[in-house]
């Protein structure tokens, strides 16, 4: 049994090594160890575990700050030192690993380098390459698409934009644009970037 468990944490471990952010990296081997094999018998790895998953979604989701960076380093140093078998050591410190990397901090200040994180991400439609065909705004089940679909005999159309709120970034109409007319981009660039055409 315990042999079986022990395999899990390696398979984990190369299924999260598959993401580029270190973020989902970090986030994904959490979650499958408190899916799995995590026993929860001694108080440092199961807390810690539960803990660590609370702060690194805060990270994920762009709502963290430097506390949270903090709380991460702190929880899995006291894991490495403090839980009973080698599962919470390992996954600590597989947590720990990628804290200290560049695209880790870049986080706080809104960027996911690796546009892993999808909610520092946008989906937007370049006015320039729509041929307001439509054919996104059909297979957009969230109905975020807006904008009139072009008829020969009219002038005058609603360009299409992309509604960000309603928008769950699924990635269908990146899929069916004839065009490549819808871009996903980061978050921080679509606002620096209106700023400057301001």
């Amino acid at each position: 049994m315990t042999e079986q468990k022990e395999k899990k944490l390696e398979d984990i471990k190369k299924e999260a090594d598959e993401k580029k952010c270190p973020v989902q990296k970090s986030l994904y081997f959490i979650e499958e160890f408190l899916a799995g094999p995590m026993c929860g018998k001694c108080f440092p790895c199961s807390f810690g575990s539960y803990e660590a998953r609370i702060r690194l979604k805060r990270v994920a989701g762009g709502t963290a700050a430097d506390a949270d960076l903090a709380s991460i380093k702190r929880i899995t140093s006291n894991m490495i030192e403090a839980s009973m078998c080698k599962k919470g050591k390992d996954t600590a410190r597989f947590i720990l690993d990628n804290i200290d990397s560049k695209e880790f901090t870049e986080h706080l200040s809104g960027v996911c380098s690796s546009n892993e994180c999808m909610e520092y991400m946008k989906y937007i439609i370049v006015p320039e390459k729509c041929t307001m065909c439509g054919i996104c705004s059909d297979v957009c089940k969230d109905t975020a698409i807006i904008g009139e679909k072009r008829k020969s005999y009219l002038s005058g159309y609603l360009p299409f934009e992309i509604i960000q709120k309603r928008c769950t970034k699924c990635g269908e109409c990146i899929k069916v644009c004839p065009t490549g007319a819808i871009i996903m981009v980061s978050s921080k660039e679509n606002v620096e970037q209106l700023a400057v055409s301001k």
